[in-house]
């Protein structure tokens, strides 16, 4: 019988961890990390004590701020959280070549034919565990077992902190016990069918037979079936699978018209961009601009420059052609919705333009380094400063 040897290591509540490291006074309190503060926004992730309150990631911040009304809400930092989250995935290919990444916080490996360096699957999993808490200073549970699906209920089942291995056959035993949804592929409106059929949890799915799962949920009954034993063929993948796109959206709480807001805007989701594509060492070919004007109106615009986009100047300037043009032809409308992203990722790295200075490439990267250490509104552009903001 094959041991296990799939990990699926997950950052304990990855957002909130970071925050709590340069703000240590914090922990013990319900913490809300958000994509922006107001009644659009976003819950993007949350500290357990805030999950006792029934706050959830996705759940809209105006709902969390009613269950949760005494939490701390800050809001998303991605430039602070970006380095970490790349040395965490440094560290997961330093036990195997199979990494398979499932976002910025967690990831799947597979382990086989690394035991001769670092012993077997469950001692990796505890060295790793031990690096992260030490070398980023944030804590990760991990599953381990003989499949990912296995694996990843294995970490859920282990959070906080936590490290729990099922061994090979004992996959339908460990899944037996779980609620319905806590199994891979059951969202609400299958959950809802099932419990229908007096199913609760993942034992009562597998003791369905298979014909009467392909009746209520046609060639899907199977896979449910085979997902409840524990059975799952699909393997870790060998390659780092590269973004495709990195964007940044901000929905306003009231329509903005004013131009010098807009431009401050995306000036910082340019940053927060050129962040992202740095921690994967990429640079874009293209950027795309995003505008939505009341009530729904969206409109999206293109444009590939011809050299390489690294820096958030070279995303700023891209974008801010196409803002300018965009906004002017629609009479400059109160804009509901401003976002940018970048796409066709290359390897970074390029020449000089003809005139360029080094020496400005330098002082964008210093002060993102800047912005990493002390936080996305720690130096900020001219443009980007509002009425309410002090400055000498």
């Amino acid at each position: 019988m094959p041991s296990p040897t799939v990990l699926h290591v997950d950052l304990d509540a990855f957002f909130v961890s970071m925050e709590l490291l340069r703000r240590p006074e914090l922990r013990g309190q319900a913490v809300i990390v958000c994509g922006g503060l107001g009644q659009r926004g976003v819950v993007n992730t949350c500290s357990y004590e805030a999950r006792r309150f029934g706050v959830r990631s996705a759940m809209p911040v105006s709902e969390a701020r009613r269950r949760c009304p005494g939490g701390v809400y800050l809001p998303s930092d991605f430039q602070y959280y970006a380095p970490a989250s790349k040395a965490f995935h440094a560290i997961l290919r330093e036990y195997t070549p199979a990494v398979e990444p499932a976002g910025t916080d967690e990831a799947y490996l597979d382990v086989a034919g690394s035991e001769r360096l670092f012993g077997g699957a469950p001692g990796i999993a505890a060295t790793i565990r031990r690096r992260i808490r030490d070398e980023i200073g944030i804590t990760a549970s991990i599953g381990v077992s003989t499949n990912k699906l296995v694996a990843k209920v294995a970490s859920d089942a282990g959070k906080p902190d936590g490290l729990v291995v099922v061994e090979a056959g004992e996959e339908a035993s460990f899944l037996a016990p779980r609620a319905l949804r806590e199994l891979p592929m059951i969202g609400p409106r299958t959950a809802a069918a099932l419990e229908q059929l007096g199913v609760r949890t993942i034992g009562d799915l597998a003791a369905i037979p298979v014909s009467a799962l392909e009746s209520r949920f046609g060639s899907h009954g199977l896979e449910l079936h085979r997902r409840a034993l524990g059975q799952y063929l699909a393997p870790v993948l060998h390659e780092r699978a590269r973004a495709r796109s990195m964007s940044r959206e901000t929905t306003f709480d009231t329509d903005v018209a004013d131009g010098q807001r807009l431009r401050g805007i995306l000036r910082s989701q340019a940053d927060h961009v050129a962040a992202q594509m740095a921690a994967e060492s990429l640079a874009a070919r293209t950027v795309t601009l995003k505008l939505r004007f009341p009530p729904f109106e969206t409109l999206i615009r293109s444009a590939t420059p011809g050299q390489l986009l690294m820096l958030g100047s070279d995303l700023y300037g891209a974008a801010l052609a196409l803002f300018e043009r965009a906004w002017d032809a629609n009479g400059r409308r109160p804009v509901r919705l401003l976002g940018l992203g970048a796409t066709g990722f290359v390897e970074a790295g390029r020449q000089l333009r003809l005139g360029e200075d080094v020496r400005g490439i330098q002082l964008e990267r210093t002060l993102g380094d800047l912005r990493v250490r002390f936080g996305s509104s720690a130096i900020r552009h001219g443009h980007q400063l509002g009425d309410g903001d002090h400055y000498p």
